[in-house]
Order: structure tokens, then sequence, then C-alpha cells
């Protein structure tokens, strides 16, 4: 799967906002087709102590 211009700059945000990147692309699977997320990501939110799951899909309109 192709990178987009924003790919980068978006993983470099997350990065320093204290997300940990897991996938990249992360692929989900739903019966006979797969979704392809650029990047999936997880923050450990210490005050709540609950960890927090995103996907992030960028695209360039």
């Amino acid at each position: 799967m192709e990178k987009d211009i924003f790919h980068e700059t978006v993983k470099t945000a997350l990065i320093k906002e204290a997300w940990q990147i897991t996938h990249e692309p992360l692929t989900i699977k739903l019966t006979k087709r797969k979704i392809f997320i650029d990047l999936g990501a997880e923050k450990l939110l210490v005050a709540e102590k609950d960890h927090k799951k995103i996907a992030v899909e960028v695209t360039y309109l």
C-alpha cells in the first residue's frame, strides 16, 4: 500500500503526543473484504489507567 504525503507527518505527531504506533498499516478483514487503515496506534492514559486505541486513516483530497 502506498503512503500518501501526510503519512509521516501524522505518524510523527502521534509519537510526539506519546502514542505508540502498533500497526502500519492496520488491516481489518470484514467477511470477503479487507480494509487498510494507514496507522494503528495506542496510548496508555495514565490519569484514567485505561488503554485507549485509535485507528487513523489519512487521505489526500
